[in-house]
């Protein structure tokens, strides 16, 4: 926590500074506001005038994420077709980082899986397969699954889920097989060996989807999704464990709205569900990272003003644009971010707060 409050301190005086310096002041704030983004981009390779390259270089992205498959077009490749050619593209996106880059993925086993073996990476078994394991092959799984993703050049994994298989009837977590049981204590377990596995590797881990999904009937890539007649605190005791040990690190949001936590907002854009809860109550020091933000559920309802209004707003450190489901310009987002904090929407201490902890993020992981 001191360190923390160090790096806060640093910042803000560094920012201080050169206050008098407008210009040079709104590149320095673009570049905090790049850093705290995720984004997905088309393409299998990139060169120095690839356009994720220059977004890159220019505004201190915090990272990408990686898909094999267009989500509207399967049969066409985006960025995974084979290990060498995986391994070459994040090779060159790390080489052509001017700051850490987190690399990023869905590689949960089963169904959720980027790199798969029709590619001719491992096969890695669905969560449910895994949760019918003892320790010792559960650990085999994923020492497996963490070396594939290493040697891929992939420094950040958004698994395991933690989600409970509370409700039989969801189709997105428990219908694909992506929960390890319904009992806390099992998930916890399969979790933290997951987990493990990963940061040994120098892989984060990313724990989803908060403050639970397990229950839900329906899909929030597609939707509005109210969890508030079916959710329950005992979906919060998985991370609860997995923070008071100190494994969670990064902690990814659901799009999901519970009325018990918040009459107004689902969970992504909720102050009282990531601060209040999360952070206050549960004791969470780590960063937040949004679900993607162009899933249904929140596109659907909101602005782009809006969106990152209010999940910056809300306690997310790092938000996700995928570009899977739609299209995001990168210099249109930043600057709407920009004069967001200009106007004093969004304060400027949460692109400072969310800066420190991104920055102490990467001091956990080896991004060369």
């Amino acid at each position: 926590m001191k360190r923390f409050f160090a790096l806060l301190i640093s910042t803000i005086v560094t920012l201080s500074a050169t206050q008098s310096q407008s210009l040079s002041n709104n590149e320095k704030l673009k570049k905090m506001i790049g850093r705290m983004l995720i984004v997905g981009f088309e393409s299998e390779r990139v060169t120095k005038d690839s356009l994720i390259v220059k977004q890159m270089q220019k505004y201190y992205l915090g990272g990408v994420i990686l898909f094999d498959r267009h989500f509207n077009d399967r049969s066409k490749t985006k960025n995974i077709s084979s290990p060498s050619q995986l391994k070459t593209l994040t090779s060159s996106l790390k080489s052509f980082a001017l700051k850490p880059l987190l690399i990023s993925v869905d590689q949960e086993g089963g169904k959720v899986a980027r790199l798969k073996p029709a590619y001719g990476f491992e096969a890695t078994p669905s969560a449910k397969v895994v949760s019918e394991m003892d320790a010792y092959m559960t650990k085999r799984v994923y020492d497996n699954l963490a070396k594939t993703l290493k040697d891929a050049g992939i420094n950040c994994n958004f698994a395991p889920v933690v989600d409970l298989a509370t409700n039989p009837q969801n189709r997105v977590i428990v219908g694909l097989k992506r929960s390890y049981s319904s009992e806390p204590k099992e998930v916890a377990k399969y979790a933290k060996i997951f987990m493990d596995a990963l940061r040994e590797k120098h892989i984060i881990s990313v724990l989803k989807h908060f403050p639970g999904h397990g229950s839900s009937l329906g899909d929030s890539h597609n939707g509005f999704v109210d969890i508030s007649k079916t959710w329950s605190e005992v979906e919060l005791e998985p991370y609860i464990e997995l923070i008071h040990s100190g494994d969670a690190r990064m902690i990814m949001t659901a799009h999901v709205f519970n009325s018990n936590l918040d009459e107004l907002y689902p969970s992504t854009l909720s102050y009282k569900t990531n601060t209040e809860l999360l952070r206050d109550k549960l004791g969470y020091e780590g960063v937040i990272v949004s679900d993607d933000l162009q899933m249904g559920a929140i596109a659907n309802h909101y602005t782009l003003e809006q969106i990152v209004t209010l999940t910056i707003n809300s306690g997310v450190d790092m938000l996700l644009f995928g570009n899977q489901l739609s299209y995001q310009d990168n210099d249109e987002l930043v600057e709407t971010i920009l004069a967001q904090v200009k106007n004093g929407a969004i304060p400027l201490s949460r692109i400072l707060e969310s800066n420190s902890r991104v920055e102490q993020l990467f001091t956990k992981i080896k991004t060369k």
